[in-house]
């Protein structure tokens, strides 16, 4: 079953999210696999995977924030009524829930004696789940002081994601887990092990409000090829920029700070994702059906989410491949477990739409 490529924006957002799932899928299950042999710093496909693996998450959050505000914006009800707001909030309560759930630090729901400190410290960890969740509350922050400030909507994404950016290498350098409860201390730096403290992973969250407020305003915009053009030089310059930006930091100051707490990195990224934007909106003007499997992909991606990180690295209630097979596969075993994992997914999402069981992609759409 196919679907019409023009008919609805949002099946363009699925099919980033198909993509962005996949690659989700192949980065996890290549990190518990391949051997330690061939992840050689030196080695330039690695560096390639590397950094392509870390473009995953700002495309989910990207397309979480495009998706969550043109939702929104389409209700024009003040920001207390909107139906979304409430969706929002169950929303967000579901993803940080998860979040804490995929790490319980024990397999008893009550019983904690016998739990260790690494357990805990895994446990405060905050992973994607957790950003999208406070992601979505300061979404609906934004677009409530938009509303009360009577200001357009890009105003105040763009101020969030300067105040974000700004504060992003200074809050890395603080020890938080000095004088702050360590439940708290993974959403502000990287001290704690956390993948995706807020500052500067929200950055993303708010570009992609930007652009959802935009869509909700101009509902003809995708029919055109001028935006993807657009868009690609709007995410060429930003490339630029941290590419300038970088070279400013060595030259003035004769440091290079480009992989650890400097702004420019984040900016590179959100400059590539709108450059793969740019190219998925071109694409599906020039495609006359989109395969059901595609769509529905994109539309089950918290599911995906949940249990290929099950399977991968278990949970306290069950062993995951890692406990099995952790690092010891060649590279030839490790893309065919990747092959096997997407063939999973696919067919699991399949199986559900046969059944009709609905579910819904990470966002709160």
């Amino acid at each position: 079953m196919t679907h019409s490529a023009k008919r609805s924006r949002v099946i363009f957002l699925d099919l980033i999210r198909a993509f962005a799932v996949l690659m989700m899928v192949q980065g996890h299950t290549v990190d518990v696999l391949l051997s330690d042999y061939y992840r050689a710093t030196d080695s330039l496909l690695y560096k390639i995977w590397q950094f392509n693996r870390g473009m995953t998450a700002p495309l989910f959050l990207f397309t979480s924030g495009i998706t969550f505000t043109y939702l929104f914006r389409l209700h024009k009800e003040p920001f207390l009524k909107n139906p979304r707001f409430i969706k929002g909030l169950k929303r967000s309560g579901l993803l940080v829930f998860l979040g804490y759930l995929l790490r319980y630090p024990t397999n008893s729901v009550v019983l904690f004696d016998e739990v260790t400190e690494l357990q805990w410290q895994v446990f405060w960890t905050v992973d994607v789940l957790h950003l999208i969740g406070f992601g979505l509350l300061f979404l609906m922050l934004i677009l409530f002081l938009a509303e009360k400030l009577k200001v357009k909507d890009w105003i105040v994404f763009g101020a969030f994601i300067f105040i974000n950016l700004t504060l992003f290498p200074v809050f890395d350098n603080i020890d938080w887990k000095s004088f702050m409860n360590p439940a708290l201390t993974g959403y502000f730096y990287r001290g704690t092990g956390s993948n995706f403290p807020l500052f500067p992973w929200l950055s993303f969250v708010y570009a992609g409000g930007i652009l959802g407020s935009y869509l909700a305003s101009h509902p003809e915009v995708f029919k055109s090829v001028n935006f993807s053009y657009k868009t690609f030089l709007y995410g060429l310059s930003l490339v630029l920029f941290s590419m300038l930006g970088t070279i400013f930091e060595v030259l003035v100051f004769n440091s290079r700070t480009f992989w650890t707490f400097s702004p420019m990195l984040p900016i590179l990224r959100g400059g590539l994702v709108f450059i793969l934007l740019a190219v998925f909106v071109f694409a599906a003007l020039k495609m006359e059906t989109i395969p059901r499997v595609i769509v529905l992909l994109g539309r089950n991606t918290l599911l995906i989410y949940v249990v290929h990180l099950v399977m991968l690295y278990g949970s306290p209630w069950n062993l995951g491949v890692v406990a099995i097979a952790n690092k010891g596969f060649n590279i030839l075993n490790t893309f065919l477990s990747v092959i096997l994992m997407w063939a999973l997914m696919i067919s699991m999402v399949l199986v559900l739409h046969k059944f009709q069981i609905r579910n819904k992609p990470m966002d709160a759409q």
